[in-house]
């Protein structure tokens, strides 16, 4: 680990000397966040009603490059204040725990440093980015802390199994770094390979083969559609994956099928979507629907038994799956109302329980470089639904949550 990070400062210092070090871009983001819970609901109990949340983000984006190689940096200073810390901490390692506690207890580097941490209010820094890389004319190898994406899921997305966003995310600009080996070989077709190495930590510090993925993806292009397959051993699990695109009529349909084999089980996982762009009243819009099959989910009798799921339960501490049920459908529609103002209604519908979320999304360009996202979440669905609110231990309490409301405005420079 030191030797890595060693190595890194190293090749940003020798790029200083160079004069090839770089301040790319930055941003500065505040976000409020107010959250209702009905009176049947357990959280309720643990934090109250309406919740509040203030959160800040300054992001400084660093790099530099000589002749083949780069290296990049991103620095973050993150602010988090509100009923949210009160709530993960009722709640601790609960599967039920609120997303978003960022630290690097389970990655290879320790590059988040916390700066203070009280119950209502936690500041740190951490380094969400640190690679250097080569760039061939066929190849492309990087080391270091960095994202990657895979998949062809616009909103429920199972091959994305690097830190994914929730599908009903509302802020996508930037996911979690990982430590990770990528490299990537072009083909003379256009086709091409690519292989990813991700280095973690178990609970006692402590790096292997139960923790860690090696995955590698071959993705070809077949006449006008594309083809991607996927095979990777991920934790202790393996992972085969086919899937690709293609265009009908204008609409682009995309998809991918998934099987997992886990000590426990084989599931079988799959998503298809087709999106289309298209004016009417005046305005340009853009359209998706997509059907998500979760093979790791419960249909809504076996809901009691979720805590018996280990396989199911592990991703979702993880942060690799949102979802407990089986059968989904999403859409979502985004209007361009004026070239400043984008409208986006989505649904996301649990199809076996009837239960679902309403999000509605503006974003507005205030001004150069200021930028506002508003946001409001309607979930609806009975007691004992996902988004209606599961059962939780205590009798006649459910985990469930009410309408809530998200404002972000951020300043780009």
């Amino acid at each position: 680990m030191k030797r890595l990070l060693g190595a890194l400062l190293v090749a940003a210092s020798c790029s200083a000397s160079a004069q090839l070090l770089q301040f790319r871009s930055g941003h500065a983001k505040g976000q409020y966040l107010v959250t209702s819970y009905p009176h049947d609901s357990l959280l309720r109990t643990l934090v109250g009603t309406p919740t509040h949340d203030v959160n800040g983000d300054l992001r400084l984006l660093v790099d530099g490059d000589r002749d083949r190689f780069s290296w990049q940096l991103d620095y973050q200073l993150v602010a988090r204040s509100g009923d949210s810390l009160q709530l993960g901490q009722a709640l601790q390692e609960s599967v039920f725990a609120p997303a978003g506690n960022l630290n690097d207890d389970r990655r290879l580097l320790d590059l988040t440093r916390t700066i203070s941490d009280h119950d209502d209010y936690r500041l740190l820094q951490r380094l969400d980015r640190l690679h250097a890389g080569y760039t061939g004319d066929k190849a492309v190898v990087r080391v270091g802390r960095q994202a990657i994406s895979w998949g062809n899921g616009l909103m429920y997305n199972p091959v994305d199994f690097f830190n994914p966003f929730d599908p009903a995310a509302i802020d996508r600009e930037y996911k979690s770094g990982d430590d990770m080996l990528y490299g990537q070989y072009l083909q003379d077709s256009g086709n091409d390979v690519e292989f990813v190495a991700v280095w973690r930590r178990d609970e006692n510090g402590d790096t292997g083969g139960d923790v860690n993925t090696q995955t590698l993806k071959y993705h070809a292009f077949i006449g006008a559609g594309e083809l991607d397959l996927v095979a990777a051993r991920h934790y202790r699990d393996t992972i085969l994956s086919a899937g690709g695109l293609a265009s009908i009529g204008g609409a682009i349909l995309r998809g991918d099928a998934l099987l997992t084999d886990t000590d426990l089980d084989t599931y079988a996982s799959a998503v298809i979507n087709l999106s289309y762009s298209w004016q009417a009243f005046g305005r340009n819009m853009s359209g998706v629907a997509e059907y998500f099959f979760n093979g790791m989910g419960l249909r809504q009798d076996d809901y009691p038994q979720l805590l018996q799921q280990p396989d199911l339960i592990a991703r979702l501490q993880r942060g690799e799956l949102f979802s407990v049920g089986r059968h989904y459908l999403a859409a979502g529609v985004t209007i361009e109302m004026t070239p400043l103002f984008m409208l986006t209604p989505n649904l996301f519908y649990n199809l076996g329980d009837s239960s679902g979320l309403f999000q509605l999304v503006t974003q507005y360009d205030l001004a150069q470089n200021w930028q506002l996202l508003l946001a409001a979440n309607l979930p609806f669905g009975s007691r004992g639904s996902e988004f209606g609110g599961l059962d939780s231990p205590v009798d006649g309490l459910q985990l469930g949550a009410g309408p809530s409301l998200f404002a972000q405005l951020a300043f780009y420079f």
